[in-house]
């Protein structure tokens, strides 16, 4: 009984040790997108639409061989009222009834010979879509991807976010407990006073903000990753320097290039064109006969027969086999075939013209995703600037208050502007950040924030 007991624990331990490893017990940007290329719903059912379409190919191969199928009939009759003739004159109802039990066997099989090629090019077709779904799949990642990007980036912002306005509350309070001294030794009024409190109450109020904002950040990360309600998110914060921000930008045209290459979506277009192709080839096999190989064999039995004959030798003496060959050749149609030959071709051109707007939509947000890197770097560079220029000029005027020289509202505009300065600062930093990496998903690179 102890050894099951120990047994038992070793084996929940075992349980707990693999759920363990499932969820990582800080969460990067890779094991978040890692983990959510595994367990995102999404994704799944993009893999499972792709199953989908590999059945559909062994479906579409399947009509090269030939089908087989088996009938079996079993037929009773009652004849109530049976004449019997007594002469060749005359003749007289029984009153008596007769049973009979008929019984017809068989089998047949058809083989197509000729239909245009139609067959053989709705096998290509198909396996143009699976490839097509394996683009979907990947599409789908690209998505999510984009997403836990996104997401994680978010969190990073408003983790530092709650970070400045931390040592803000802190500076806050630091000034209102000064000004009340100041105040007691008749520096400052009360006017002053009350200003330094209601700045102090407004920056414990932007923290409290902040904390909810990077909670709900986290909720939206954790159902990106499929995440349980008890389930817990603790983020790794990477130490970013300029060197993260401020990474070397390829050229646009070169970005372009690749990703005109490597996108999931445009190889998608790409063969839907080839797809449609195939439709216009398979609406012009319409206009061909379709020739069929027919086989079929089979037999009977009554118990009609049962005095001259048995069982088995009734079967012996119906069995029949035969082959032939079947065509069938369109002649009118009602305009069938041409509706759908031309209706195809118009697809053909549809798709070419979805091919197009697939890449004038991807250079769209390659364009505006390289303008906002550019941008977000500069503007980051101005911002850091701007803080120590800010920083300096607010540490003189803290300075010249304490010595009576400034007045509150001096003090706290400059704090004012010192905090807006940074949080300019922390956005352009996780732009640039989230724009680096989106050229990255564009050009097939790992997203890698470290």
């Amino acid at each position: 009984m102890k050894q099951k007991e120990i047994l038992l624990s070793f084996l929940l331990l075992i349980a707990m040790g693999i759920s363990a490893q499932d969820k990582p017990r800080q969460w990067d940007l890779t094991n978040c997108i890692n983990y959510a290329l595994t367990n995102n719903i999404q994704i799944q059912m993009s893999k499972i639409t792709l199953e989908q379409s590999k059945i559909t190919t062994k479906q579409a191969k399947a009509q090269l061989f030939p089908n087989l199928s088996a009938t079996i009939n079993q037929n009773f009759a009652n004849s109530p009222f049976l004449v019997s003739s007594g002469s060749s004159n005359s003749s007289s109802v029984t009153g008596e009834s007769a049973n009979t039990y008929t019984g017809n066997y068989g089998i047949s099989s058809s083989l197509l010979l000729f239909d245009g090629g139609k067959t053989e090019k709705n096998i290509r077709e198909q396996k143009l879509l699976e490839q097509v779904g394996q683009f979907n799949v990947q599409y789908s990642q690209k998505t999510i991807q984009f997403s836990i990007l996104q997401s994680y980036l978010q969190i990073l912002y408003a983790s530092e976010s709650i970070n400045i306005d931390s040592a803000t509350v802190e500076v806050s309070k630091f000034q209102f407990e000064r000004g009340e001294n100041l105040l007691k030794a008749g520096s400052i009024s009360r006017v002053d006073l009350a200003q330094l409190e209601s700045q102090y109450s407004s920056d414990k109020y932007l923290l409290v903000v902040a904390k909810n904002n990077l909670e709900t950040q986290k909720i939206n990360l954790k159902q990106l990753l499929e995440l349980k309600v008890n389930d817990q998110l603790d983020i790794l914060i990477p130490a970013l320097n300029d060197v993260d921000i401020l990474k070397p930008l390829p050229t646009l045209q070169s970005v372009y290039e690749t990703s005109l290459n490597v996108m999931p979506q445009l190889k998608s277009s790409k063969l839907n064109i080839q797809v449609a192709g195939l439709e216009t080839e398979k609406a012009k096999a319409g206009y061909f006969p379709k020739v069929y190989l027919n086989a079929s064999a089979g037999t009977n039995h009554s118990s009609a027969l049962a005095g001259s004959l048995n069982f088995g030798q009734q079967l012996q003496n119906g069995f029949n086999d035969g082959i032939g060959i079947s065509v069938s050749i369109p002649i009118f149609t009602n305009r069938a075939n041409k509706t759908a030959v031309e209706t195809e071709r118009l697809n053909e051109k549809t798709s070419e013209l979805n091919l197009r707007d697939a890449e004038k939509s991807l250079l769209t947000v390659v364009e505006s995703s390289y303008q906002d890197a550019i941008s977000a770097q500069n503007q980051y560079i101005a911002a850091e600037q701007k803080v120590k220029a800010l920083q300096t000029s607010y540490d003189l005027i803290d300075q010249q208050f304490s010595l009576g020289l400034k007045n509150t509202l001096d003090l706290l505009t400059e704090k004012n502007n010192l905090l807006s300065a940074k949080q300019s600062m922390l956005q352009a930093k996780y732009l640039s950040i989230m724009n680096v990496q989106m050229l990255n998903l564009y050009q097939d690179l790992p997203l890698e924030i470290k």
